[in-house]
């Protein structure tokens, strides 16, 4: 008998990005998935996404809110987005009831009560991310935060990444499957899995060498580390040097551009100006050096 783990995929305040980084997952594919068996005997049953299912309407809020009851406890709420909570979180809504827009607020509040666990899918709904940048009108938040605000205490696993790759879903969903709920010495600080999220780009960056020779880039497409361009390798936890993206094909300071710090928290202010060189007292750690000739 094949053991079915239910999931909502509730979107916040996001652009999809999230949802189409997953999508793009080729080993397992999305139909992999969504409806093989992830592991044997153990399958995913995904019982809300406005983006991907057929129904619509009345009949999809229904869905959900008969998951939220019928597998109380059981069930695995996914959020991809920030949780706007400005104006008692007008800024965000979902569906009606008796005529009143819900918010996301309240269904991030009702469904995170009810499962058994959630995953933040991508940095917005990890962290806040770009909704959540200055000014943040709508007061957007990431989930942690929110949980923080309402005193909610289901266990909660933050997946960032601007958009995440498709192997840190998977592999968590799978990791969930097989042992159940990470542990706190499987999780950082920012309840990122470290299996993911352990390293420094910059530890493990191809242009490490350069670094540690003295030998920075004046421009782009010159040999040399990029940390003069601003780079955010030094302090961007990710494993995107080893597993790159589009399937192994590259990553972004493979390409020629820069780590732009998208899994971390603050992300893009903190990280901001993303074209300057990160100042010594946010990156101790990184030193001075010549430039490549």
């Amino acid at each position: 008998m094949v053991q079915k783990y239910p999931v909502v995929w509730l979107q916040c305040a996001t652009c999809t990005g999230c949802s189409v980084s997953a999508l793009n997952s080729v080993s397992p594919t999305i139909k992999n998935l969504l409806v093989d068996e992830v592991i044997p005997g153990k399958t995913l049953n995904l019982r809300y996404h406005a983006t991907l299912m057929a129904g619509a309407g009345d009949g999809a809020i229904e869905a959900m809110e008969r998951t939220a009851q019928e597998d109380n406890g059981g069930f695995v709420l996914i959020v991809e987005g920030a949780v706007p909570t400005a104006q008692g979180g007008i800024f965000g809504v979902l569906g009606e009831r008796k005529g009143k827009p819900i918010t996301m607020a309240t269904w991030v509040d009702s469904l995170a009560r009810a499962a058994g666990a959630v995953i933040a899918l991508g940095t917005c709904a990890a962290f806040g991310g770009i909704v959540a940048g200055k000014p943040n009108p709508s007061g957007c938040v990431g989930v942690s935060h929110f949980f923080k605000m309402r005193s909610i205490t289901t266990p909660l696993v933050n997946v960032p990444g601007c958009p995440p790759h498709p192997d840190w879903l998977v592999g968590t969903v799978a990791s969930v499957m097989l042992q159940g709920l990470p542990g706190p010495k499987e999780l950082d600080e920012f309840l990122r899995p470290r299996a993911f999220f352990d390293k420094t780009v910059h530890e493990r960056c191809p242009r490490r060498a350069y670094f540690d020779e003295g030998k920075f880039a004046r421009k782009f497409g010159e040999p040399g580390c990029l940390n003069e361009l601003g780079c955010k390798g030094p302090v961007s936890h990710a494993d995107c040097p080893l597993r790159l993206w589009n399937h192994g094909v590259n990553w972004c300071i493979g390409s020629g551009g820069l780590c732009l710090g998208c899994v971390e928290p603050g992300f893009p202010d903190l990280v901001s100006p993303m074209y300057e060189k990160m100042s010594e007292t946010l990156v101790p750690t990184v030193g001075q050096g010549k430039r490549s000739e």
